[in-house]
């Protein structure tokens, strides 16, 4: 281990662009994308779940 010390950490500062709105509710989705196999990564066929 090193005995040197780091310097302290600068205090943030927000930029200036920065608002405090607070950010948007996501849309809802849309019944599609509910039963698409590909949004958790597997496929169905014929009722059965599988992975490939």
């Amino acid at each position: 281990m090193t005995t040197k010390k780091s310097k302290a950490a600068k205090a943030f500062e927000k930029p200036a662009h920065w608002t405090n709105d607070p950010p948007p509710k996501p849309k809802a989705g849309k019944d599609e994308e509910e039963l698409s196999p590909t949004r958790y990564g597997d496929w169905e066929k014929d009722g059965i779940a599988i992975d490939f």
